[in-house]
């Protein structure tokens, strides 16, 4: 029977977790359990004798991968695998997958959250605006981007749709419209929600220029990583623009000084919230748990990542 690592610094819930362990025996496979590690060595122990590896935003590197002799895949319960070093895990030929859409309806629902948070001051009793009858630009239309879009719609929004892997026509919903560059997104809309991953062409990508260029009233939502947003001309942007405003679900480097000179403007979560809702995390841990055993056993790869 195949081992399968939960390694998880930050828990699954303990709802999540039984179940984990309940399901694992009727899908042949021996669950084991690492939560709130206190050091890297602790992984790497656990490690040694294990077949499959399911993590949340757990650091793999090749130190950990080198550590796994046994290993065959790693899944990640969550959407986003920058977590993982999934190019020397393909080296070593270990599967890496994800498990999208299962936060979906959590970073939607957070998304507008933030947004109605911002246009309203943060609920300061200052004067605000109004969503409904702006226009929503969703950068990145995967699963986290059709949600918004629908809740957009539901606010009465325009909503606009640009990804590099999206043509005309293929937004599947004939009320949101095809937006072909980044930069006519920025320009169009009023309101921008960021779900792209953070990969060499995007890092850095949304700065000063695509900024300014934005309508009046301008709010930029990121619930998807810090490392898109230049942090610099973010700064930047912001002192030109007082009516320019940004919210994020993982603040950047130089947060505490954009909080103390910009105020209102700006807004951080303590923590990465987008999936911490209970069906959020019970999805995540169920989706990796049936995407692991189903690979160890009859090496189904359907959400592989690193081919």
């Amino acid at each position: 029977m195949k081992k399968i690592l939960v390694a998880t610094e930050k828990p699954f819930s303990k709802e999540t977790t039984d179940y984990i362990l309940d399901a694992a025996k009727g899908l042949n496979v021996e669950v084991v359990l690492l939560e709130k590690y206190g050091s890297r060595d602790e992984l790497y122990a656990a490690l040694k004798d294990v077949e499959g590896l399911i993590v949340r935003s757990d650091k793999i590197d090749q130190e950990a991968i080198d550590a796994a002799p046994k290993l065959e895949v790693i899944v990640r319960g969550g959407a986003g695998y920058d977590n993982i070093d999934c190019a020397y895990a393909k080296e070593k030929g270990i599967v890496v997958m994800n498990t999208p859409g299962q936060n979906a309806n959590a970073v939607a629902e957070l998304t507008f959250g933030l947004l109605l948070m911002m246009t309203r001051k943060k609920y300061s009793g200052k004067q605000g605006f109004e969503i409904s009858g702006k226009k929503m630009g969703i950068l990145g239309y995967g699963n986290i981007g059709r949600r918004i879009a629908n809740y957009a719609l539901g606010f009465n929004m325009e909503v606009e749709a640009c990804d590099i892997f999206l043509k005309p026509g293929e937004t599947g919903n004939e009320k949101v419209a095809y937006c072909p560059t980044v930069k006519d997104l920025f320009a169009n809309c009023q309101v921008i929600s960021l779900n792209i991953p953070a990969t060499e062409e995007t890092k850095k990508s949304i700065g000063y220029d695509l900024l300014m260029s934005m309508p009046k009233n301008a709010v930029v939502i990121n619930t998807a990583r810090k490392e898109v947003i230049d942090e610099e001309g973010l700064a930047k942007a912001l002192s030109e623009r007082t009516d320019l405003y940004y919210v994020a679900d993982i603040a950047p480097a130089n947060a505490q000084e954009l909080v103390e000179e910009f105020g209102d403007q700006v807004f951080f979560t303590a923590k990465k919230l987008g999936a911490q809702t209970e069906e959020a995390n019970f999805n995540a841990g169920r989706a990796a748990l049936n995407q692991s055993a189903q690979y160890l056993n009859e090496k189904v790869a359907d959400y592989q990542v690193n081919k």
